[in-house]
């Protein structure tokens, strides 16, 4: 079947169309200076100077269609449509001097009714081939009656920004027009930035139809009986805990609540490896196989293994597979309603307990708040821990404010009864450098009980700072873990550091208290 991008302004002879992993690791191997494979078979790529997203770099056009809906500020940076289509011109120059180019035709969203056609034209094979994993693969039918995508993704990243051109403040550029449907990447190579962009899209447009965009993993019970959803931002254990050999799982970070229930987004998952062990997430390190990529890894010279600690490029490694590598994975990716709402905070401060069951007041503030700490720096001497706040556990993605999404997660919450947890991932006993992280055995058990029952009714006390209604006791937990204050061998250190991430939290939610309601500002910290 001829194939043409001519309607884009694209003229390259050579056009490979949704080529078959093999055939996308034989033209990274060949023109992709540093690509490899491993010994377990995954394609080795790297991404070169850009080894994560670059935010301050993301705009979105201002126009009239978007104008009064953007959450225009530091997540959504105006752009003018004339620098847009400045970008747009160089990233197609660019694309027409490559002697070949890959397109990647997928959907995003498993629901029919809400699905995208998204195409993606890029120059590396790399990069096609992480599409392929990300996106929701057409059957052959589906290809050959593809017809013209909703949205194009021109990554044409391997070519800087021009920085005179308005709007720009550095040699990279990330750019979202809805008006053009179309999203332009310049000076990253990143294939994160592709995968967040569709995301973005996703994130305007289904608000629009009254269903819940969500950063977050799914899973479902083997009878069918419960859905879940866990939220958390990077490094708090979401895809960790969604591969759960007990659970089906829907999807690792991106979904949907509609009508129905919850769909992913995506066609595949994309997995922190930094530390990774066989014996801990053995889904995860089984599915870094043929046609899986593996970003921005160090390995042994000979034989390939992969060194999973060693951080020297980045600490931010990642795994990118398809969803059907893992065993237990729900395929279609669409589940029920869910019943339990999962809050994963990484707390470096250890003041936050290990489980905490929210109110919906609670539950509100919260997930407006998107809490986790992250451990400072790695150079030598402990270094105090940062906070981190990002609205609905995905700040960088939103289109609209967010208590747009706040209100729709209550009216899902209220209309189909599910219970929220927080659980916390992080430090217990004290802070980063005194205390010691939380076992992953133990969260989950936590986990496993909110899904069994086990804690619905439990006995809990109210945490005095959080007001949080905290369980007595959980099965294989130590009791005296669960409330933090008993962890710390200094009370008073404890209380304070306690009071001090409740300012945090308070300080925090400032910018959102004009549009939250009376109702949602009372789910806050009680000092």
């Amino acid at each position: 079947m001829t194939f043409s991008l001519a309607k884009q302004g694209i003229s390259v002879a050579e056009i490979h169309r949704n080529a078959s992993p093999a055939f996308l690791y034989e033209a990274a191997l060949r023109f992709e200076k540093g690509s490899t494979i491993s010994s377990t078979g995954a394609l080795i790529a790297y991404s070169g100077k850009k080894t994560g997203r670059s935010p301050t770099d993301k705009r979105v056009v201002d126009e009239p269609e978007v104008r009064d809906d953007i959450w225009w500020g530091n997540v959504n940076i105006k752009l003018d449509a004339q620098s847009f289509v400045i970008n747009r011109e160089r990233a197609i120059d660019y694309l027409n001097t490559r002697e070949r180019l890959y397109v990647v035709d997928g959907f995003a969203g498993w629901d029919p009714e809400f699905q995208l056609k998204i195409r993606i034209v890029c120059a590396r094979a790399y990069h096609a081939l992480f599409m392929h994993n990300m996106l929701i693969r057409p059957t052959h039918a589906q290809l050959e009656t593809f017809g013209e995508p909703d949205y194009v993704i021109f990554n044409a990243g391997g070519f800087p920004a021009n920085r005179h051109t308005a709007g720009m403040t550095s040699a990279t550029s990330i750019d979202l027009s809805f008006q053009r449907k179309e999203f332009v990447i310049l000076g990253t190579e990143y294939a994160g930035e592709m995968k967040k962009g569709v995301f973005t899209i996703m994130n305007y447009l289904m608000p629009k139809q009254g269903v819940l965009s969500m950063h977050c993993s799914a899973t479902e019970s083997r009878d069918g009986s419960d859905t879940s959803v866990l939220f958390g931002l990077s490094g708090t254990g979401k895809t960790t805990l969604s591969a759960d050999p007990k659970r089906l799982l829907i999807g690792d970070d991106e979904h949907c609540w509609t009508d129905k229930g919850v769909f992913n987004i995506e066609g595949g998952c994309y997995a922190k490896v930094i530390k990774l062990s066989k014996e801990q997430e053995p889904d995860i390190w089984n599915s870094l196989a043929f046609g899986a990529v593996l970003e921005n890894v160090k390995y042994a010279g000979e034989s390939h293994l992969v060194d999973y600690d060693d951080t020297s490029i980045t600490e931010n490694t990642r795994g990118s597979y398809i969803l059907d590598s893992i065993p237990n994975a729900k395929l279609p990716a669409l589940g029920g309603h869910p019943k339990n709402v999962i809050f994963l905070t990484a707390d470096a401060f250890g003041v936050l307990p290990p489980v905490s069951k929210l109110t919906p007041a609670q539950a509100m503030y919260h997930y407006i708040s998107g809490y986790t700490a992250k451990v400072a720096g790695t150079e030598v001497g402990v270094k105090d821990p940062e906070p981190t706040f990002s609205p609905c556990f995905g700040g960088p993605f939103l289109a609209w404010h967010p208590t747009k999404y706040a209100e729709l997660l209550a009216e899902k919450l209220r209309k189909h009864g599910a219970q929220t947890w927080l659980v916390n991932t992080g430090w217990s006993g004290g802070a980063y450098g005194t205390g010691a992280r939380i076992k992953l055995k133990y969260t989950r058990a936590i986990v496993d009980a909110i899904h069994s029952g086990a804690l619905h009714d439990v006995p809990t006390v109210e945490d005095p700072t959080f007001g949080f209604a905290v369980p007595t006791a959980c099965p294989e937990v130590p009791p005296e873990m669960l409330q933090p204050r008993n962890t710390w061998a200094d009370k008073a250190a404890y209380d304070a550091q306690a009071k001090r991430v409740a300012t945090l939290f308070r300080e925090s939610f400032k910018k959102y208290e004009a549009q939250a309601s009376a109702e949602v500002r009372a789910g806050g910290p009680k000092i």
